[in-house]
C-alpha cells in the first residue's frame, strides 16, 4: 500500500522542535495528563540530557519524538518534518530513517546473531546484506565486540548487550539517538563505561542525542539538560 509523503517544513530549522505538546493517556475510567505543553528545540550536533522522576513523562516523550505514539496536541518536528498528523505508516518509516534507539533492557532479538541485530537496521534501510555487514562489523568493532558478530544476546553481559545496542542504534546513520535510561540496567562501573562509548561514537559521528536518565553523571556530560516537573518542561 502506497503511503503519504511526510510533510518538509523546513530543513534549515534545528533539528527538534516541540511546540505545545500535549500528552495523556487512560487510568482506569479517567485521562491523566502527562506533558501539558512542551516546548523546546535541539540543534544538530547536541547532547541534551532529560530528566525527571520516575512517571513524569520522560519516557512519554522519547516515544512522542520517535513516532511510536501520537501527541494529543501540539507540534513535533524532526528534520523538518511534522510528524503529529502523519498516518502510522509514514511514522515507521520516518523512524527507520531517521531515529537510532537505545532502550534500558537493550531489546536485542535473541534469534539473531549479534552481527545480524547490528546490521538490521541498515538493511531495512536499503543498504545491502554485504555493505549492512560491513558498517556492522566496523561498529561492532569500534566498541570492541568484532570477536563476538557471531554470539548470540544470551551469551552476552548486560554490558555487551548495551554495547551492541549502541551499535545497532548508529549503524543506518540516524540524525537522531533517543536513549531511555541506557545504564540504568547495569553496575556503575559498566554503565560509566557504556556512558563513555555513547558519547564518543555520538559526538564522532556528529550526531545529536537525546538521553533520558536519573542519573547526575550523564547530566554532567550533556551540552543542556531539561527537566521534566508538574508536565512542564524545565531548562
Amino acid at each position: 500500500m502506497h503511503t503519504q509523503t511526510p510533510t518538509v517544513i523546513n530543513p534549515e530549522q534545528p533539528l527538534l522542535i516541540l511546540r505545545g505538546v500535549t500528552h495523556s493517556y487512560r487510568e482506569g475510567d479517567r485521562r491523566r495528563l502527562v506533558l501539558l505543553g512542551i516546548d523546546a528545540e535541539i540543534g544538530e550536533r547536541s547532547f541534551v540530557a532529560l530528566l525527571g522522576q520516575s512517571g513524569s513523562g520522560k519516557s512519554t516523550l522519547l516515544n512522542l519524538i520517535a513516532g511510536l505514539d501520537t501527541a494529543d496536541s501540539g507540534s513535533i518536528i524532526v528534520r523538518g518534518l511534522e510528524l503529529n498528523g502523519l498516518r502510522e505508516p509514514d511514522r515507521t518509516l520516518f523512524r527507520r530513517r531517521h531515529i537510532g534507539f537505545v532502550y534500558q533492557f537493550f531489546n536485542l532479538l535473541p534469534t539473531l546473531t549479534v552481527l545480524e541485530n547490528v546490521a538490521l537496521p541498515a538493511e531495512l534501510n536499503g543498504f545491502s546484506a554485504a555493505e549492512a555487514q560491513e558498517r556492522a562489523l566496523a561498529l561492532l568493532d569500534e566498541v570492541g565486540l568484532a570477536d563476538r558478530h557471531g554470539s548470540y544476546p544470551d551469551s552476552l553481559s548486560g554490558g555487551e548487550q548495551q554495547r551492541v545496542a549502541l551499535a545497532r542504534a548508529l549503524v543506518h546513520d540516524p540524525a537522531l539517538i533517543l536513549a531511555d535510561e541506557p545504564t540504568g540496567n547495569l553496575d556503575s562501573t559498566t554503565g560509566q563505561h557504556i556512558l563513555d562509548l555513547l558519547d564518543h561514537l555520538v559526538r564522532k559521528s556528529g550526531k545529536t542525542l537525546l538521553v533520558a536518565t536519573h542519573s547526575r553523571e550523564v547530566a554532567e556530560r550533556a551540552d543542556a539538560v531539561w527537566e521534566i516537573r508538574d508536565g512542564k518542561l524545565r531548562p
